[in-house]
């Protein structure tokens, strides 16, 4: 019998075998993937969200503890747990330190992610290669890893972990950590929580999925029928709008379009339903797959005109290109006499200003709605370009509700050995919405907590009072 045993192989979940093993505790980790795809979402990220009160190296300025939960409390509406979501901000700003023990590299912000070069520190090599820093320094220390073992179920008493199970076998173990992420890749969960419309669609038949195909939500699910106290709408989940031809799963950054601010939005139906300037990127880019999901048959289309070649992250695909309005409209079939009213009415509404994408300007529309706020300038310059987009879910915020000490809760009681980290907790800290690296950051700083008080957990009783 180990004394921790970490359910999952991403960010979280290393974080916790990495702190459990330095405490001195025997750790197994046991992750769905076969090696290969090791990491779940976390090899598709890029960055880590900071809060720092002087320039820190990569990182310029300060980024202190108070803006950094304004920001948080203005994406999710209010639709968070304040105690906890300033633990995780605190947390942040002294992780790095310990990560690059363990191999991290980080790198400053590249150009088209220069928004978050105060606030967001990049792994060099992105997540993939922060995932192996990890595996390596694990296994360096001593942590036991088992690939292609997806937990199916848990053997609890009265609250307590007692043995994970997984293809017949059996995993005992005197505390465990859950970090195996929310249900993202499970379809039939998705159409389920997302039910029909009113149009009579199913809108989660056309969501891709970002993130690893392995996050079905079977240990979530175990925990829910289990008693287990729950917390966030199922409904809710770090939503992007991607290219239309990314692949169902595993497609990460490179399928995002980052042109939504630099041109307009339209649905099937050639209309706009949204302001594309209402704030910075980082800040607004995960409100659009929500938006789309929301539009006829789900799709949205990104019109650009030449102007804005260059101010954005190339995405993988090109766009759809046509050297004139009409031309596009055919293109991409949309209505052509609807488009062209919508891009008519938007140029018109075009007020003249200080065009500065790195700042909130003043070039704005007026009297059109919905408005254009910031970084209004009219489509008039062929080349034109547009992207067919589609709701790309990269995690789930239905999650376990837990507290300042990581600890499973049933009946609002903690649990004295499971603890819980990453997504499958997120939801405490994001009700909704999302601001760029905040995922990473409640992993680190959950996936951290978790192992130690883990480790806390599987210590014979005498040591455990000498502690406290």
């Amino acid at each position: 019998m180990v004394d921790v045993l970490v359910i999952g192989g991403g960010n979280a979940a290393l974080c916790a075998a990495l702190m459990a093993r330095e405490a001195g505790a025997s750790v197994l980790l046991l992750e769905a993937s076969p090696r290969e795809w090791r990491g779940g979402n976390s090899q598709h990220t890029r960055n880590l969200r900071c809060m720092h009160d002087a320039p820190q190296d990569v990182l310029v300025d300060a980024y202190p503890e108070e803006e950094f939960w304004q920001d948080l409390y203005k994406v999710t509406g209010g639709n968070t747990d304040e105690k906890l979501a300033r633990l995780v901000i605190r947390e942040s700003a002294s992780c790095r330190g310990w990560m690059r023990r363990h191999g991290v590299r980080f790198q400053p912000s590249l150009a088209g992610t220069l928004h978050l070069s105060r606030t967001n520190a990049f792994f060099m090599g992105g997540g993939k290669a922060l995932v192996n820093a990890y595996y390596r320094s694990a296994e360096r220390l001593g942590v036991q890893v088992r690939y292609d073992t997806p937990v199916d179920g848990l053997e609890l008493q009265d609250g307590r972990f007692v043995a994970a199970r997984s293809k017949g076998q059996r995993f005992e173990a005197r505390s465990c950590v859950l970090a195996a992420g929310g249900f993202e890749s499970n379809l039939q969960w998705l159409r389920e929580a997302w039910g029909q419309n009113e149009r009579g669609e199913w809108p989660a038949d056309n969501f891709l999925i970002r993130g690893t195909r392995f996050n079905q939500g079977v240990l979530l699910k175990a925990m829910m029928d289990a008693g287990a106290d729950v917390i966030g709408d199922p409904t809710q989940a770090h939503c992007v709008a991607i290219d239309a031809r990314a692949p169902l799963y595993d497609g990460g950054i490179c399928t995002r379009v980052d042109a939504v601010s630099l041109g307009v939005m339209v649905n099937r139906d050639g209309v706009r339903f949204h302001d594309e300037g209402e704030d910075f990127w980082p800040k607004r880019y995960a409100i659009w797959g929500r938006l789309v999901a929301m539009q006829p048959g789900q799709v949205g289309f990104c019109i650009i005109d030449s102007k804005a070649i260059g101010r954005f992250m190339p995405p993988v695909f090109p766009g759809v290109r046509a050297d004139s309005l009409p031309e596009l409209a055919r293109a991409l079939d949309l209505p052509e006499a609807t488009f062209l009213k919508t891009l008519a009415d938007y140029n018109a509404a075009c007020r003249p200003g200080t065009f500065d994408h790195t700042v909130l300007d003043d070039c704005r529309t007026e009297g059109l709605q919905p408005p254009k706020t910031h970084w209004a300038l009219p489509i008039d310059k062929p080349p034109f370009t547009g992207y067919a987009l589609k709701p790309g879910i990269t995690f789930t915020y239905l999650g376990l509700r837990t507290d300042e000490t990581a600890a499973v809760r049933f009946g609002g009681a903690p649990s004295p050995n499971l603890f819980v980290a990453g997504e499958m907790m997120a939801g405490n800290v994001l009700g909704r919405g999302y601001t760029a690296g905040v995922g990473m950051t409640i992993g680190t700083a959950f996936g951290r907590i978790a192992g130690t008080q883990a480790a806390r957990a599987a210590e014979p009783e005498e040591a455990a009072h000498a502690h406290a």
